[in-house]
């Protein structure tokens, strides 16, 4: 349809009165005896009456136009950060600026849409001169421009920043999706001035206890030559690393290696320093802090045995291959002075004998709760063996030996086997196990079963059990010495062997957490600018999680500062968002009651304190020049800000829209209309009453 009245619709209007006309003629072309003047007022209500019900019947709907002015947004951008507000130019005054960014607002406002944000980390309405941000990212700022003024006539965007942006990239990016100029107001010095700074540390987040570590730490300086500093490291207040530093250039860069050993476990807190120099800008900059995790990797792995076997061997051989199992052998009468509670993993190989029950030290294992892998084989005592457990039970005779190959379980996933290894372990030489039944009570995963001769048996060869708040490992069978050698005698690459008896070690020897309260923090170090999410989990001793009692934390700071929190509940467990801490190290601790037992839960983190907005002290207006010139905008200095006024002015780009909005309503729905053909109709029946013709 087009905005005019069309032909179509004045001939259908025409339809409609010629259709009242001709009712009204019918319905009055015999009343000759009425008077005149209302014999022809009569006509023309019912003409009118029905040529309205008619259109109704036409024109259902009826359209509206109507037009609205969208005047330009203007956004003006400011930012926010430290290194603003940190570092100025000569003769730049901060309070005259501070007006004019504020009386430039103010008359754009007379003729546009102004929005004013200050941007730092986060991104806030209004002017915020405190420059007080820990970081500086334009990204965020431009992409939430994005998504609040989508589909809105932006005209341009004005922004002061320094062009320092530490966080969320260049943003030269997101401004592609940003159709709009953008002037930039170059804030912050391009000269450089006397300054040291640590740039980067690199370093492992990981570190194994007692192993050396490198720090590789990158110092900076400028304007600076001639200069002397020293590098420092410091753990827990105590230096441990001192290097002295010659600084022979104005534009210094030093890679610095230094070299730590991990002597303590849990998470490590050192701190890299250069002493200061004379009248530099910023010393803030001077330090950092990292956080490295010192773990203890090795595990002490005793095989226990009456006597020396070939077997023996070819475990220590196997074991030894990782280098984070620390591995004795332990003899006959030498096991009178061993304390298993020493050790992560017990092998007792034929323990006890036949000649020698070795009751003492079996004493000692049974109570020291030490997860166990027991070797049966000839020299095996099955009576004993089955008195000092109950899990599996051996009904057999050392007499009687049989050969026993190896089949693995395909159902095993435990730990992996792979389709090579499979092949290979299948193929060894049979081991000698005693004859009899291998009675099991409870779950066993079994990787390996015996086949006896050509038949394949369900009896296990090898198994593992979860019992009793410990893991117990079984291997029914000597000889395994048999299986290296023939491996080497095959000149085998793939080491079936030594990966079958780590992934066994390594999986009977890992400690299950089996804690009923579980406080955790989503991780172990946090920026001052970060919020920091706490996780706990609550379990009934059937280890199903609950959440109906309270759970409290107190958290502390260094200086005794105690901060104290209820946790949420989710649908399962439970969380708290314990905000934005000051940099320092905390601990926590955390309370809670199931029934009437009484459940606590410790922890550590550290909040650390950002420098980024230190580590660059030279403005970039290179970039604030590029982010003007890609959008067809214009730079300015801070004491031009009343030319940025006149160029949008110019700029014809920035204008008034008129969007036009159309709007289609059922004519029905205007009751006028209704009260209109009902008035037309009641008067008509009112003269034609009164006059006798009803």
């Amino acid at each position: 349809m087009n905005d005019s009245f069309s032909l179509y619709i004045l001939l259908a209007l025409l339809g409609c009165l010629l259709a009242g006309i001709l009712f009204a003629w019918l319905l009055y072309r015999k009343t000759e005896h009425l008077d005149k003047r209302l014999r022809y007022g009569l006509f023309v209500l019912r003409t009118v009456a029905v040529t309205v019900i008619a259109a109704l019947l036409f024109f259902p709907l009826v359209r509206s136009i109507s037009y609205n002015l969208e005047k330009p947004v203007i956004v003006i951008g400011q930012d926010n950060s430290l290194s603003v507000g940190a570092i100025e130019p000569n003769g730049f005054n901060r309070q005259h600026f501070e007006k004019d960014m504020q009386s430039l607002a103010d008359k754009l406002s007379e003729k546009y849409e102004v929005k004013v944000y200050n941007f730092s980390d986060s991104v806030k309405s209004g002017y915020d001169f405190k420059n007080k941000g820990q970081v500086s990212n334009a990204s965020k700022f431009i992409n939430q421009l994005n998504d609040e003024l989508l589909n809105r006539n932006v005209g341009s965007v004005i922004l002061a920043s320094d062009g320092i942006f530490n966080r969320g990239g260049s943003p030269l990016y997101d401004l592609n999706k940003f159709k709009a100029p953008v002037y930039t107001i170059a804030l912050g010095d391009t000269i450089p001035k006397k300054d040291l700074m640590i740039s980067n540390v690199n370093h492992n987040s990981l570190v194994y206890l007692d192993n050396e570590f490198t720090l590789e730490v990158q110092a900076q300086a400028f304007e600076s030559k001639g200069e002397m500093s020293r590098v420092l490291v410091m753990e827990r207040g105590k230096k441990i690393y001192d290097e002295q530093v010659q600084i022979n250039s104005n534009a210094f860069v030093k890679n610095i290696p230094i070299k730590l050993k991990a002597s303590k476990l849990g998470l490590q807190k050192y701190t890299i320093q250069l002493s200061p120099l004379k009248n530099e800008i910023s010393e803030r900059n001077n330090a950092q802090s990292i956080f490295i995790e010192v773990i203890d990797a090795r595990q002490k792995i005793l095989i226990a045995s009456a006597g020396p076997h070939p077997d023996i061997a070819a475990l220590k051989q196997a074991i030894s291959v990782n280098k984070h199992y620390d591995l004795k052998i332990a003899l006959g009468e030498d096991l009178n002075v061993i304390n298993p509670k020493d050790y992560s993993l017990i092998i007792l190989y034929q323990l006890p004998t036949l000649q020698n029950d070795g009751g003492a030290f079996i004493n000692k294992v049974q109570q020291s709760n030490v997860p166990l892998w027991y070797i049966l084989g000839a020299q095996s005592n099955l009576y004993a063996f089955n008195k000092m457990q109950s899990a599996v039970n051996f009904n057999g005779s050392n007499n009687t030996l049989q050969e026993a190959f190896a089949i693995v379980n395909a159902g095993f996933t435990a730990f992996e086997m792979s389709a090579t290894f499979d092949k290979q372990i299948e193929g060894f030489d049979p081991l000698q196990a005693p004859f009899g039944e291998v009675r099991i009570n409870g779950t066993a995963l079994v990787a390996l079963k015996q086949r006896i001769g050509k038949i394949k048996t369900e009896s296990p060869q090898l198994f593992f059990m979860n019992g009793e708040g410990k893991k117990t490992g079984y291997l029914i069978g000597e000889g395994i010495w048999r299986w290296r050698l023939a491996e080497a005698q095959n000149e085998q690459k793939s080491n079936a062997f030594n990966t079958l008896i780590s992934n066994a070690v390594q999986y009977v020897s890992a400690k299950d957490d089996k804690r009923k309260f579980k406080v955790y923090t989503a991780k172990n170090t946090f920026d001052e600018n970060e919020n920091v999410p706490i996780n706990a989990v609550l379990y009934n001793d059937s280890y199903v999680s609950v959440n109906t009692p309270d759970v409290s934390i107190q958290i502390k700071n260094e200086e005794g500062k105690v901060y104290n929190f209820l946790f949420s509940r989710t649908e399962t467990a439970y969380q708290l968002d314990a905000g934005v801490l000051p940099a320092g190290n905390y601990t926590y601790t955390a309370t809670t009651n199931l029934g009437s037992k009484k459940h606590t839960a410790q922890g550590v983190f550290y909040v650390n304190t950002l420098v980024a907005e230190y580590q660059q002290t030279i403005a970039n207006h290179q970039l604030l020049n590029t982010m003007a010139m890609q959008t067809g905008g214009k730079m300015y200095m801070p004491q031009n800000l009343s030319q940025i006024l006149k160029d949008i002015e110019a700029n014809e780009q920035v204008k008034t829209l008129s969007y036009e909005d159309r709007k289609y309503e059922e004519l029905i729905n205007f009751k006028w209309v209704f009260a209109l053909i009902v008035m037309l109709l009641t008067l008509e029946w009112f003269l034609r009453k009164r006059n006798g013709e009803i």
